[in-house]
């Protein structure tokens, strides 16, 4: 049961995410909501990668300096996702500063972080 909790974890605070961006209305609001949404991914991702060693610890290979061949990659975790994870962080700090950026210069021109207004004024 407890291998499934950090899963269920993910997905609600994706869904959380996509609450703030479907139902506020609030551009600010909407840009928290992406970002959650982009860190519950990052997380599922780092989750897909972490194994559980056959022995049932689940002990760092730190801890355990005797580890050689077969038990060091039984007790390791996968690299891949992480260095995937590292190339999406960086995405999703440059998605986020453009979108701080947009919202800025929105509220520049229309005085306003409020979506329906922006939709309104259309101009």
């Amino acid at each position: 049961m407890h291998g499934v909790v950090p899963y269920v974890f993910c997905f609600l605070l994706f869904s959380v995410g996509a609450y703030a961006v479907t139902v506020k209305k609030n551009l600010v609001k909407v840009i928290i909501g992406v970002l959650i949404m982009d860190n519950a991914m990052n997380l599922f991702l780092i989750l897909l990668g972490y194994r559980v060693p056959v022995s049932g610890e689940a002990a760092a290979p730190i801890e355990t300096p005797a580890l050689r061949g077969e038990e060091f990659i039984a007790h390791s975790v996968d690299p891949v996702p992480q260095a995937l994870i590292l190339t999406s962080i960086v995405i999703g700090l440059a998605v986020a500063a453009l979108m701080v950026v947009m919202a800025v210069r929105l509220h520049e021109k229309y005085g306003t972080f409020d979506l329906t207004e922006i939709r309104k004024l259309k101009g």
